[in-house]
């Protein structure tokens, strides 16, 4: 029988810095809470509202991959091994801080908030060289999953140093998928970007969390005709 955990929205920690106003599925800064480190080797994922022209000074990284994906507006990128990029909705970012990098995070727009998701991962590797990657993810792929990171550079997708796998799904008309787990012992954590869906008979709506491991396969009902998720297949331990 699968192991479930359900995240609501409201249950999550919250930190409003004015200028930023952050929701942590796992404990971060200063929001702990000891039955939510984690999920396998998922450790964060932030869900952050930056107001227009600021963001996170240059701070440091290491031993972690980290991803970031735009929801609504873009982010002005500048770190230690000489990027400069900007990321814009529809695509995802990722970084392997390895052995350490810095880097500044700023809301690209003067006028308008920026919404995004980070997300870190425990690496399989320590102190790897870092590296950065950018790409931009297919907009119209609807209706099933799309895959955007593995663990293998020629895959669909960003890569990182985890046997871990992310799909978005983008949905315009309620029906049912089924999910199989690509590696042995992984663990799913399914993240309502908006919409609604139902998985072993728990009904999950926009921002709401739900881990499941120890199964094969799930299988996931969507409920609502606008609806997006967003799938983290990581290693449990």
């Amino acid at each position: 029988m699968a192991n479930i955990i359900y995240h609501p929205a409201d249950s999550r920690g919250s930190a409003d810095h004015g200028w930023l106003k952050a929701k942590h599925t796992f404990s971060f800064a200063s929001y702990y809470n000891p039955e939510r480190i984690h999920f396998g080797m998922l450790r964060v994922l932030n869900d952050d509202l930056i107001a227009a022209g600021v963001g996170f000074p240059t701070h440091p990284h290491d031993n972690m991959e980290i991803i970031t994906i735009p929801l609504k507006g873009a982010i002005a990128h500048k770190d230690s091994m000489g990027n400069s990029s900007v990321i814009h909705k529809g695509e995802i970012q990722v970084m392997s801080a390895g052995t350490g990098i810095q880097h500044s995070e700023y809301n690209f727009s003067d006028s308008e908030s920026l919404q995004l998701l980070q997300i870190w991962i425990f690496p399989n590797k320590k102190n790897v060289e870092p590296r950065y990657q950018q790409l931009l993810v297919n907009q119209e792929v609807t209706n099933q999953l799309h895959q955007i990171l593995s663990p293998h550079p020629e895959d669909d997708g960003v890569w990182i140093h985890q046997d871990a796998w992310f799909h978005i799904g983008k949905f315009n008309t309620p029906h049912t998928i089924d999910y199989t787990i690509k590696k042995e012992g992984n663990g799913v954590y399914v993240f309502v970007i908006d919409g609604s869906v139902r998985i072993e008979n728990q009904e999950l709506s926009e921002r709401d969390g739900l881990g499941i491991s120890k199964t094969n396969q799930f299988s996931i009902e969507i409920l609502n005709e606008k609806t997006e998720i967003l799938l983290m297949e990581i290693p449990m331990n």
